[in-house]
């Protein structure tokens, strides 16, 4: 591609809008171009790109026994009712036609593939069945950002597996997930997979697992450990350790706190640590029976310093909807805010405590009076039936489930997320396949889904410094970036010799043969990041006849003549596909050590 006549603009300005390096950059680099609110069209390069990592994931997809189709970004509404799902999908763009009939733009396609699939399998005989598209989705969510990164649209690989047995459906997903390692592993990727919540997919026991691309911008926290315990901080189960209870075994006090409403100035006033008193919650959980909406109030018993996990919370109440009590619901409950506890309540509540209070231990909670705390509350004597069960956020400081290693908490972004939806579509949708027995049968699904335009920005997003991108040489939209420094005809024809003979060798070759300056061009190479910079300077090579070539990522170079210069590079993009693919350590020579 030779500049002078390609379609690129880059831009010294960082849009106002754009908060993260991955959407700055793609912006001043000319890469994305912004037509409406978390709506972006991909520019040359970009796409050039996104082709790139389409090809990988095409290419493990095939491996692991998926079979590629293209279903339709507009579905059709009755299949969504026909799930449950029409009326909870709120970031669906729904519409009409012309016929007056429902109509949707995908955000993700669960009842579109089991509708492809009931019209074509009907025995056990024919499975597993492994399906995968790589399309457009629209989710029309409130507040877009990041660029890529919350976009409304994006380009995303979805695949869904079919299965008649457990059995089969954990081999399939093993399968899957090792495709997953190697498309991440190829690409050149810092990432960590974590145990994750399904969410409104499948169950809460089945198998879940994100893979995170780790960066300090990520919008995920997760949780890991030495122990290789990896977990999104929704899911991660940790334990304290090292911290005193009081095992005083006093009796219940009343004690006045006039207006010390909160754990931390209760805690000072009292002169003890915060883990010695309970925090109190109050949320209100709706559940939806025969089109009847059924309340039930929980109070949330935490340690003093501990925050509450609302995912915990929901998955073990299994409530359709979770909100904290507003101050009306509390004054109708008799609970008077900042002043909460468990004991002496009038009201019907759920009272559940976290796994991390020991019940045997004296703690400070409210008195249900305003301005008055109790002190020497010890929960097994003084409350007769109790739930205990793990609702804290992990945080630093915890250690992992098995209590050996202190964990740590990194940043990262969301890029594939693979689940077992079991029989959640087939049974809503009345799907049935014969078995063994002959005897009709809900197949089990599972679900993979990889962000291809998000896994773009997450790259970005890891791989740059103050100049701007560093491709990961497998997704970059070339391999060589081509700077002529020169103003002699007699070197321009020089450049032109040189462009063609990289392009027949099918070296992927950017051409700046623009009318620009130097220093232009050298900051729209290093903007643009491709993962090698040739240069052909005016005074080296009329006085050596040498070229220079200089790696993006760490700034080293050599130079050379031209005549060894094709397959100097051709071994150079070779072993730096090798250094970077993580499926295996580089043993071999660095070309630039030399």
């Amino acid at each position: 591609m030779k500049l002078s006549t390609g379609f690129w603009q880059t831009y010294k300005e960082t849009p106002a809008d754009a908060e993260i390096p991955s959407h700055q950059l793609m912006m001043r680099a000319g890469l994305i171009h912004k037509s409406g609110a978390g709506l972006y069209n991909y520019l040359p390069f970009a796409l050039k790109s996104i082709h790139k990592v389409e090809a990988i994931v095409r290419q493990e997809m095939n491996a692991a026994g998926g079979h590629e189709l293209l279903m339709t970004m507009v579905t059709p509404g009755e299949l969504w009712k026909e799930s449950g799902r029409w009326d909870l999908m709120t970031e669906m763009c729904k519409f009409k036609d012309k016929r007056g009939s429902d109509v949707c733009l995908s955000p993700t396609n669960e009842e579109a593939i089991v509708e492809i699939f009931r019209k074509n399998v009907k025995s056990y005989k024919n499975l597993p069945v492994n399906l995968y598209q790589i399309n457009s989705k629209f989710r029309d969510e409130i507040r877009p950002r990041f660029g890529l990164m919350r976009a409304r649209e994006f380009v995303m690989k979805d695949a869904y597996t079919f299965h008649i047995d457990i059995k089969c459906m954990d081999q399939v997903y093993a399968r899957m997930y090792q495709a997953y390692e190697n498309i991440f592993k190829r690409m050149g990727l810092d990432f960590v997979v974590v145990e994750a919540d399904a969410g409104d997919m499948a169950s809460s026991d089945s198998k879940t697992h994100e893979f995170q691309i780790t960066a300090e911008t990520g919008e995920d926290e997760l949780v890991l450990s030495a122990s290789g315990y990896a977990a999104n901080i929704e899911k991660a189960v940790t334990v304290r350790k090292n911290i005193e209870f009081d095992l005083s075994g006093e009796s219940v006090k009343e004690v006045e706190t006039i207006g010390k409403a909160t754990i931390e100035e209760v805690s000072i006033f009292l002169k003890q640590p915060e883990h010695h008193s309970l925090k109190s919650l109050v949320y209100k959980g709706i559940k939806t029976d025969k089109n009847k909406e059924i309340e039930t109030f929980y109070l949330i018993q935490l340690l003093g310093d501990d925050d509450l996990n609302e995912l915990k919370l929901a998955n073990f109440v299994c409530a359709d909807e979770l909100h904290p009590a507003s101050e009306q619901e509390l004054e109708s409950l008799n609970l008077p805010k900042g002043y909460i506890g468990a004991l002496g309540l009038t009201k019907e509540l759920t009272v559940l405590f976290d796994q991390a209070i020991n019940l045997e231990a004296g703690y400070t909670t409210g008195a249900l009076k305003k301005d008055y705390h109790l002190t020497g509350f010890i929960p097994k004597r003084e409350i007769a039936e109790i739930t205990q069960v793990d609702l804290r956020l992990a945080k630093k400081g915890d250690f992992d489930p098995a209590g050996r290693n202190e964990i740590e908490i990194k940043r990262g972004i969301e890029a594939g997320h693979i689940f077992q939806l079991g029989d959640k579509y087939t049974k809503s949708m009345n799907v049935t396949v014969l078995d063994q027995n002959g005897k009709a049968s809900h197949p089990l699904m599972g679900c993979y889904g990889a962000g291809i335009t998000r896994i773009i920005a997450g790259s970005i997003e890891q791989n740059h410094d103050k100049n701007g991108i560093v491709w990961p040489i497998s997704i970059a939209p070339a391999h060589i970036h081509f700077v002529v420094i020169t103003k002699s005809d007699e070197l321009k024809k020089k450049a032109e010799e040189i462009y063609t003979e990289l392009c027949d060798a099918n070296i992927e070759i950017v051409f700046d043969d623009r009318k620009a300056g130097p220093g232009f061009k050298f900051k729209d190479a290093d903007l643009l990041g491709l993962p090698f910079q040739l240069v052909l300077g005016e005074r080296d090579f009329k006085e050596k006849g040498l070229l220079k070539i200089k790696r993006r990522r760490d700034g080293k170079e050599i130079t050379l003549k031209p005549e060894a210069l094709v397959q100097t590079l051709m071994t150079m993009i070779q072993i730096q596909h090798i250094m970077e693919d993580k499926r295996a350590d580089f043993n071999g020579e660095d070309p630039f050590n030399g």
